[in-house]
Order: C-alpha cells, then sequence, then structure tokens
C-alpha cells in the first residue's frame, strides 16, 4: 500500500466514523402520516401534532441529552406505501421509534415490517381491536372503549329499536361491525333490524343509501346509525343527510371517525345534535386541556381544531418520553419494558395508564355536535381498560394479550398456551 493510498483510506475511514457519530447526535422519530389523499383531512394534523410535541420537548432540553429529530415522510393514503415508508424510517433513516397511521388498513401493512425490523409504532386512533402486538403500542380506543358504550346510548338513552351500520369498506368498519351486530343480538335486537353497508374510501353519492337508512324506520321504530364512514366521505354523508331534511332527533347518527378537524370543513348548522364517540374533545373543561389549546394555537393557527387522535398523540409521546428516560436508552425492547404500569395525565382529567396488553385506561366521552363545530359532553364515564379481543365474538372471548408476564398478544385461557402468529397482511 502506497502512503497516499493508505492517508486517503484513513481519511475515508475518518469521515465515516465522523458521519456515523453525526447519526447518533439526534435521537429521531419517524412521522407516518397521510398528507396528501382521502385521509390528509385527518393526518396532517397529527403530523403538526408531532412536530410541535418534538418542539415544545426539545426546548426542554431534548431527551437523554440529545436534540429529537422529526423525520417526516407521506405514505399519501396508499396502503402499501405506508409499509415502504416505515421500512424506509427504520432502514434508511434508522429512527428510534414511529408516530403513525390513522387507518387499520394502513396499520396492518405497516405490521409484518416493524415486526421484521423489531421497530416501534405508536398508533392513535381508535380501532376495532382483534390485535395486540409485541412492537405496537395502542392509544387509541379499542372497541370496548368507545363503539360498545356508544351503542349502549342508543340503547338506553335515546330508545333506539333499529340499527344502521355505515361504514367505509375496509378492516375497520368490517370488524367493529361484526362485533356491534354480535352485541345488538345479545341485547335483543333481531338481526333483520340491523342494516350493514359499506362504501369505498371518497365515496360521494349517498342518496340511495340515505333512502334505504329513512326505510328502515319505515314501521316506526326509532332508527339509529352507527357510523365508522372515514376520510373525506364524511363531507358527502352528512350534506346528504341535510338534503334529505334528517335531523338528529329523527335519526341520530353517532361517528367514530368524525372529530371537531373533519366538522371544521363543514357547514354544521344541520348537523346539530349529532353525535359522536371519542375519548377526548376540544370542549373539555380542565385546566389540562386549555394549557393544551392554548399551545396548538400558538403553534398552528388560532383557527386549528383539537381533537382525540391528537391526544392519543401526546399521551404516547409523554410516555414514551418517560419510558427513554427510565430505560436510559432508546433500544425497543428496553423502552418496551420500560413502559408497562407508566401514567401519563390525559387532557380531560386523571390519568392514562400503559397495560400489559399494550393498551390505555381511557374515559369514553359521547359529545353532541354544535352548531360552532365542537361538541357538548353528555355523557363521560371513569377511565376504561382497553381490551385487544373482545367478550362478544367467541373465538376471541377466551383470548388475552400480556406482553409483560406472558409475552404473549394471544394467549388463550382456556388452553393455557400462547398462540403465537406472525402478521400477513
Amino acid at each position: 500500500m502506497t502512503k497516499t493510498t493508505g492517508l486517503w483510506l484513513a481519511g475515508a475511514f475518518a469521515l465515516s466514523a465522523s458521519m456515523a457519530a453525526a447519526q447518533d447526535e439526534t435521537i429521531k422519530v419517524g412521522v407516518l402520516h397521510s398528507l396528501s389523499g382521502t385521509m390528509a383531512i385527518s393526518e396532517t394534523t397529527l403530523k403538526d401534532t408531532m412536530l410541535m410535541l418534538i418542539e415544545e420537548q426539545n426546548a426542554k432540553g431534548g431527551l437523554l441529552g440529545k436534540q429529537i429529530e422529526a423525520v417526516v415522510v407521506d405514505p399519501a393514503s396508499d396502503w402499501p406505501l405506508f409499509a415502504e415508508k416505515a421500512r424506509e424510517l427504520l432502514t434508511v433513516s434508522n429512527v428510534d421509534v414511529m408516530f403513525g397511521c390513522w387507518t387499520s388498513v394502513s396499520r396492518k401493512s405497516v405490521l409484518p415490517v416493524i415486526e421484521e425490523l423489531n421497530g416501534l409504532l405508536f398508533y392513535p386512533v381508535q380501532y376495532e381491536g382483534e390485535e395486540s402486538s409485541r412492537n405496537v403500542f395502542y392509544t387509541g380506543a379499542a372497541p370496548n372503549q368507545q363503539a360498545i358504550p356508544a351503542t349502549d346510548y342508543f340503547l338506553e338513552e335515546l330508545g333506539v329499536e333499529k340499527f344502521a351500520l355505515l361504514g367505509t369498506d375496509y378492516v375497520y368498519p368490517r370488524t367493529t361491525n361484526n362485533i356491534l351486530e354480535s352485541y345488538l343480538m345479545s341485547k335483543g335486537i333481531p338481526k333483520e333490524d340491523i342494516f350493514v353497508n359499506y362504501t369505498p374510501f371518497g365515496h360521494s353519492d349517498w342518496s340511495k343509501i340515505v333512502a334505504d337508512v329513512v326505510a328502515l324506520g319505515a314501521d316506526g321504530k326509532k332508527v339509529g346509525v352507527i357510523s365508522t364512514i372515514n376520510g373525506d366521505a364524511n363531507i358527502g354523508f352528512y350534506k346528504e343527510l341535510a338534503a334529505a331534511g334528517i335531523s338528529a332527533d329523527d335519526i341520530p347518527v353517532v361517528a367514530f371517525s368524525v372529530g371537531e378537524e373533519e366538522l371544521s370543513g363543514l357547514d354544521t348548522s344541520n348537523l346539530v345534535g349529532h353525535l359522536a364517540a371519542w375519548n377526548y374533545f376540544q370542549s373539555a373543561d380542565t385546566p389540562a386541556n386549555a394549557e393544551f389549546i392554548a399551545k396548538w394555537k400558538a403553534f398552528a393557527g388560532e383557527n386549528r381544531v383539537t381533537n382525540d387522535p391528537m391526544e392519543a398523540h401526546v399521551i404516547g409521546f409523554n410516555m414514551w418520553v418517560q419510558a427513554v428516560e427510565k430505560a436510559g436508552t432508546t433500544d425497543v425492547d428496553a423502552v418496551r419494558e420500560a413502559m408497562y404500569g407508566l401514567e401519563v395525565p390525559n387532557l380531560t382529567g386523571g390519568v392514562a395508564k400503559m397495560l400489559p396488553n399494550h393498551h390505555l385506561t381511557k374515559p369514553v366521552l359521547i359529545g353532541e355536535i354544535r352548531a360552532d363545530g365542537q361538541f357538548d359532553i353528555v355523557s363521560q364515564t371513569e377511565p376504561v381498560a382497553g381490551d385487544a379481543w373482545t367478550d362478544f365474538l367467541p373465538e376471541s372471548a377466551v383470548l388475552e394479550a400480556d406482553w409483560q408476564n406472558l409475552d404473549c398478544g394471544m394467549y388463550n385461557t382456556q388452553t393455557k398456551t400462547c398462540v403465537q402468529i406472525k402478521s400477513n397482511y
């Protein structure tokens, strides 16, 4: 080897070491939310929420003596692209954690990637349950923290006798409605009094479906709509309700994917009294929420609203920060072990606690839509422990998830065995 070659190699190694050191100077957080396409109406706000939380944490001195760097990608409401972007975040950007996804089909797309690469995802949106991954913390609501209590409200408070289950055609609405059909029949509602309909993402012609819902009540029985419609299809649905002259007194709608952000793009004057079920509303009257709203408006603009998945990101991010500090590292396995039992304040009062099944304790809130696009909270429960496996499907009722003590997401309580399955969505 010549002296010149030796010097060049030494310089190359030094540059490589310098670049590696530079990569280690920040803690990287992947932000995996659609900024274009049909789900941008809901997900762009969650990207902005993460940027605000990271900026706030950096102002406090960062984490483990380092600044946090947000790595933002746009999966563009394209479900296979979610998997590609997740792999890019983990293998190219080398992020330490990811916060993202909205639809369950996007999460299902990401799941095999993060399990293969041992990544970590915080998922902030209500979902259908029937899942518990070692690599995901579910900070949104499970069905027993949203869908079941909302159905109880229809049955017990509004006297609904017939149900229209309207959803976008993908895994979350279909699984949720399977659970709700079983639950309603257990409550004495005949199958023929349950109307189920699915439409594609971005669906816009709602006239026939709304007419079918109206016809369901031709015998005089009280009809209610349980909506798992996602994204911008909600705009057309609510416009058609108003055009048909249907008020909340006539046929109440309770939505699981419509919050303040979605309503900010609608004329809500004709939607007054319709409902949504979440674990948070901007109208929650607590000091913590008032402080959060003020921070958000200062960061994003006076006209921007807050919503439930934003609070889920707040809880998830604060828990992750606590777990990293507790573990003294961003190593995924160490952080996961540090997560169990952590408690952070939620914005509606009380605390959220991380359970061994990777779900949270959360209060359930029912809100009535106001003319200003906000919600009057008409019902609020004590914190409910999220259930990964529903009690209302026979094959799931025997399962439990416990990653802390059993190291298993599908433990069969009858056979006392763990069913470990690989995601293949």
